[in-house]
């Protein structure tokens, strides 16, 4: 298996086509399912389970394999790219071709298969997205269902030629060009838009256009350039698998490095994290957020004006005070592990509320200088800058940092402007 990008096939034993992914690193992509396999999903392992053959389509760029993909999966419909995690469809790419001036619009749903062009489903929306924006900047189009009568902001970004107001006869027919060389794109013929660029190209030069004809020059040279196999567009991951299976990942890990210390866990089902803001104990605030699964909740997040320390810088006091308020409501689950941002004194102050409290909850707290996580009993846990456990957890720290420093910044302002 090369270790170009391409679309890869799941196959089962009758040929059927299961799954269609896209990789810029073939080998790595497809050699990850079978590297790790107690971190897949269920429904993951079902689907390598089912499966008898694989197959894999070389292409020359990253952007290339995701329109394959595309292609692709419209062409077979594998069950296992049916939906979204969170039961919504995949998106499209909608093109209005019998429209004067035709829009490139997104969709979730075929709604007018005989009057619009579509393109798709693309599972990743962010890529598809990205190679929307790509694409107009070579080619600029309507992106808008009823565009105003009057010059909008993409016009001044060179990304929309603005046909209600400046309508006309030769505007019409380079705009219906271009639309036509948006669709060989989206089709993957990019050697055919190559072709025409460069004829057109050269007609104009003939003819001492050398303007017009460099404007065709640059878009050729956009095309090359996006279609380079060395042209990262996308937030590729290694892990080829369901976004869960990556976070499972993650869960494991950190389970993993917890195992045989006193902050050791059966479960991250439901992981509070919680900081301080202040400055020199003035506007002093505690957060919580929550991540269930390994997937924050924002919806559980919970601020703090601190009570009882107000004007003393004291952040031991003000942890204390926070994590003792927080589990006096009994309504609230209970975590399966507490994260404090912070050193000993911090998870110290903790295990003290614990204690008082008769509760015997996980602990950890992670110190920012050199990001070491210390357990309930003070122990350190250093792990190497990649380890995907600390990545975890400074994930969920960072976001709790964010969360208390926005609401502390939020009552400092209200105070400032009286």
């Amino acid at each position: 298996m090369s270790s170009n990008p391409g679309i890869y096939l799941f196959l089962d034993q009758k040929g059927n086509v299961l799954y269609v992914g896209k990789a810029k690193n073939l080998k790595k992509r497809v050699g990850s399912y079978f590297i790790s396999r107690s971190s897949l999903l269920e429904k993951t392992r079902i689907l390598i389970s089912k499966t008898s053959k694989i197959k894999t389509i070389n292409t020359h760029s990253e952007i290339e394999a995701l329109l394959l993909e595309a292609n692709y999966i419209k062409k077979y419909n594998p069950v296992y790219n049916s939906r979204l995690t969170d039961g919504k469809a995949y998106p499209l790419i909608k093109i209005t071709v019998k429209d004067k001036y035709p829009r490139i619009l997104v969709a979730r749903r075929i709604e007018d298969e005989k009057n619009d062009l579509y393109f798709g489903p693309y599972p990743n929306a962010g890529a598809m997205r990205l190679v929307l924006k790509t694409i107009r900047k070579i080619f600029p189009y309507i992106s808008l269902k009823n565009h105003p009568r009057k010059i909008c902001l993409y016009y001044h970004l060179g990304l929309c030629p603005c046909p209600p107001v400046f309508d006309s006869v030769e505007l019409k027919r380079d705009y219906k060009k271009n639309i036509k060389r948006i669709v060989h794109f989206l089709k993957g013929n990019t050697k055919k838009i190559l072709k025409d660029l460069e004829k057109e190209r050269n007609i104009l030069s003939k003819r001492e256009e050398y303007e017009k004809a460099n404007n065709l020059q640059e878009k050729i040279n956009s095309i090359l350039t996006v279609t380079n196999p060395s042209y990262l567009s996308f937030d590729h991951k290694v892990n080829p698998n369901l976004d869960e299976d990556i976070k499972n990942e993650e869960l494991s890990s950190l389970k993993n490095e917890l195992k045989n210390t006193e902050s050791q866990v059966s479960s991250l089902s439901r992981i509070e994290s919680f900081d301080i803001s202040n400055v020199s104990g003035k506007f002093a605030v505690g957060s919580m957020v929550v991540f269930l699964n390994g997937e924050k909740e924002k919806s559980l997040y919970r601020r703090f004006k601190i009570r009882f320390t107000k004007g003393q810088p004291n952040d031991f006091a003000m942890i204390s005070e926070v994590i003792s308020r927080r589990l006096n409501h009994s309504e609230w689950p209970h975590p399966d592990l507490i994260i404090v941002d912070g050193g000993k004194g911090q998870v110290s102050s903790v295990v003290k509320v614990l204690k008082r409290k008769n509760l015997n909850l996980a602990l950890i707290g992670i110190a920012k200088r050199e990001e070491t996580i210390i357990t309930s009993n003070l122990l350190e846990i250093k792990l190497p800058k990649n380890s995907k456990a600390l990545l975890l957890v400074m994930r969920i720290r960072d976001e709790a940092h964010r969360f208390a420093i926005t609401y502390h910044r939020k009552l400092r302002s209200k105070t400032m402007r009286g």
